[in-house]
């Protein structure tokens, strides 16, 4: 019973990553943003801030309980 509670948590652990890393913006890499017009404006810059710290924290603990409970179901006999 403890087991297809934990592995049902993971699941909804894995897909709850899933999503919360899809949400994120990407990151303008070098060279490449300078070429292709990735430039932020000054107004624009900040725009989503708020919401990419709130993801990149969610993804945090979401990985970790992830990670917590792949270990607890791989020390299940």
């Amino acid at each position: 019973m403890v087991e297809i509670i934990l592995t049902v948590l993971e699941v909804i652990a894995s897909l709850a990553l899933i999503v919360v890393v899809l949400l994120q913006s990407g990151k303008e890499a070098g060279l490449s943003g300078a070429i292709s017009g990735g430039s932020e404006t000054y107004l624009s810059k900040g725009k989503n801030m708020g919401l990419d710290k709130k993801l990149a924290s969610s993804t945090k603990w979401i990985a970790l309980a992830w990670i917590l409970l792949t270990l607890a179901l791989s020390l299940i006999p």
